[in-house]
Parts: structure tokens; C-alpha cells; sequence
């Protein structure tokens, strides 16, 4: 068998992992907090900060563009100079918290994306969530790794592939963006 057929057979197992009742749940978080005007924050590392990046593109533009009610969803990944100065400046593992800190409020959502489930900053992020009353959300790979149980909503793509945890994800993603897109 050639390597992509390899792959494509054993992302479709990979793909098979994903709870739908779960994506469900996701889908009506993110229609309360649209409908109550609440903020969504979304981050990850890697390859997940792309996947959070992507996400927020699709709602902010495919899911929002030309109706009457609209997500207000930021990307934590995406401030560089922000990034880059509380790395520098205090840690790695604060990029994500410092910022929810100043703008997340009760009743928010933070969506963090992990394919091992155990990124520091990802973790500090989903805890201080949890501590202010915001709704959490992981999108995890493998075991859930330490960020599945520490969120109210883990969306597991059990594999121990990277990529095919990241396929899966954007896949989750895709779910979530175009039900509001095509479905309503």
C-alpha cells in the first residue's frame, strides 16, 4: 500500500474517534455565547495555533458575514508583539492567561486546541477559564493528555499520530464553523 493510501486509511479510523455528541454540545456553546454577546477565545501551539487561527477566520468571516448576529471570537495566537514580549519578559507559559486576564469575563468561552493535551500555556489558559466561570473547550489528541479532564467539554481525536490528531481537529473545527454557515 502507498504511503498516502496508508495514511488516508488510517486517518479515517482516527476521524472514527470523534464523539459527534460532543461537536454537538460545542455547537451550542457557541450559539448561547453568540446569542448573549459573549466573547470566545481560542488558542493553541504549533500547529494548533494555525488550527485556532483557521478556526477563528471561518467564524469570524464564513459564520458571521452578512447576519444579524455575529461571534465576537479572538485568537490569542495571534498578537506577535504580545506573544513574543511576555515570553521574553516573564514566560512561555503566561502568553495565554496574561491576555485572558484582560479581556475575558464570566460567562466567556476559551477553546484551546492540544494535540498532546499537555502544553503548559494551554493548561494555564483552560484553569484560569474555569476559575473566572468561562465555558471550556479542548480539542485534544491521544489520551486527553492533562488538558481533556481539566476542561468542561474535551473533543478527543484518539490517536497518537500529530497529524492525524490535526487533521482531525480541523476536521472537528470545520463541523462546529459550517454548521453555522450551512445549517441555520
Amino acid at each position: 500500500m502507498s504511503f498516502p493510501a496508508l495514511y488516508r486509511v488510517e486517518l479515517l479510523k482516527a476521524i472514527e474517534t470523534i464523539d459527534l455528541a460532543k461537536v454537538g454540545q460545542a455547537i451550542e456553546v457557541f450559539a448561547e455565547a453568540r446569542e448573549q454577546g459573549r466573547t470566545i477565545f481560542v488558542c493553541g501551539n504549533g500547529g494548533s495555533a494555525s488550527s485556532a487561527s483557521h478556526f477563528v477566520a471561518d467564524m469570524v468571516k464564513g459564520a458571521s458575514y452578512n447576519r444579524a448576529k455575529r461571534f465576537r471570537i479572538l485568537s490569542l495566537v495571534d498578537s506577535v508583539p504580545t506573544l513574543t514580549a511576555y515570553s521574553n519578559d516573564v514566560s512561555y507559559e503566561c502568553v495565554f492567561v496574561q491576555q485572558l486576564q484582560n479581556f475575558a469575563q464570566p460567562g466567556d468561552v476559551v477553546m484551546a486546541f492540544s494535540g498532546s493535551g499537555n502544553s503548559p500555556n494551554v493548561l494555564r489558559a483552560v484553569e484560569y477559564g474555569n476559575s473566572i466561570g468561562c465555558r471550556t473547550i479542548a480539542l485534544t489528541g491521544r489520551d486527553g493528555g492533562k488538558l481533556g479532564p481539566l476542561a468542561q467539554l474535551n473533543i478527543q481525536i484518539s490517536n497518537p499520530h500529530m497529524g492525524r490528531i490535526e487533521d482531525g481537529h480541523l476536521i472537528v473545527m470545520h463541523m462546529i464553523s459550517y454548521y453555522f454557515m450551512e445549517a441555520e
